[in-house]
């Protein structure tokens, strides 16, 4: 039976190769809708990509909605050093010819899980958190609804992407992330630790470009141009593939390695803003997520890839 998921994103380079992935595989997704978020770029552009990547995938049955345009209370920031003016690097999509939904990206999250049995929806959020907070602390009562949250954020061994102390995602918006992370709800939190692990070689490169479908080309156009910024900035071959662990997750969890951990968000403003402590040396019980340490990079893209194949 296929998992009810709404995946709440900022579009931005890997958000779109994990959308392509997700909206591949209707046989384990039913896709309850796409929420944007402002971060990688600016709100409106965010959900322009949403609307453009599900026509690309041929899934325009799928809605998006546009959220928060700025984080809880700190300032919107950007990555389009990393994404690109447009959020795509070097690929051009066309302008879709849908609009968004008239409805709010928080609202609607609130009536999905008000609407759904006891954990029954997952939340896979690959972005700033600032819908998925605003929506649990607007409605505490949904979160009957949800079944887990499976988010892209955070780091501890790695130190952090933004800044020395912490990864984009926690960083934008560290009062949403520690809303979520002190929602007791159970999350699987994949950060820079893991998704670190799996990259974007040029071996993988070439797969993507041969893949033979449109949906390769534009994922393969995307990441040469993130390809090329790791190669300036970080002297890396290849880049991290942050946010489509989050689907691969969903789609093979065996394919990675969890512990439990307790995290919390530094929120102060400073050299430590969005840092996430991670403990995983506390007892158990006091855990209050999984903290993934590791992945099969070559499962994991295998899988990815035979997912963008199928568009």
């Amino acid at each position: 039976m296929s998992r009810k998921v709404i995946f709440d994103c900022d579009p931005g380079v890997d958000d779109c190769i994990a959308l392509m992935a997700a909206l591949a595989s209707p046989d384990d997704f039913e896709v309850l809708g796409v929420s944007t978020v402002a971060g990688n770029v600016r709100l409106e552009v965010c959900t322009r990509n949403a609307l453009a990547l599900t026509a690309l995938a041929g899934r325009e049955d799928v809605a998006v909605y546009a959220g928060c345009p700025r984080p809880m209370v700190e300032p919107a920031i950007a990555a389009r050093h990393i994404h690109g003016e447009t959020g795509l690097g070097a690929a051009k999509l066309p302008d879709p010819e849908r609009a968004a939904s008239d409805i709010h990206a928080v609202d609607f999250i609130i009536e999905a899980l008000r609407g759904a049995p006891a954990g029954s929806i997952t939340l896979a959020p690959t972005g700033p958190l600032t819908n998925i907070a605003v929506a649990l602390v607007k409605a505490p009562d949904i979160a009957k609804g949800v079944r887990e949250i499976v988010l892209m954020g955070g780091a501890r061994s790695e130190g952090g992407n933004i800044t020395a102390s912490a990864e984009f995602n926690i960083y934008a918006d560290p009062h949403a992330a520690r809303v979520v992370f002190q929602s007791g709800l159970p999350i699987t939190a994949i950060g820079l630790d893991t998704t670190l692990q799996l990259r974007c070689t040029p071996a993988r490169h070439e797969a993507l470009k041969t893949l033979g479908n449109a949906a390769g080309e534009v994922a393969a156009q995307m990441i040469g141009h993130v390809n090329q910024v790791y190669g300036e900035i970080y002297g890396a071959e290849g880049a991290a593939l942050h946010d489509p662990c989050v689907v691969a997750y969903l789609l093979a969890p065996k394919l990675f390695e969890t512990a439990p951990a307790f995290i919390d968000v530094e929120t102060r403003a400073g050299l430590t803003r969005g840092h996430t402590s991670v403990d995983v040396y506390g007892p158990a019980e006091d855990a209050n997520a999984s903290w993934a340490t590791r992945l099969d990079a070559e499962k994991v893209f295998a899988l990815l890839l035979e997912r963008i194949g199928r568009l």
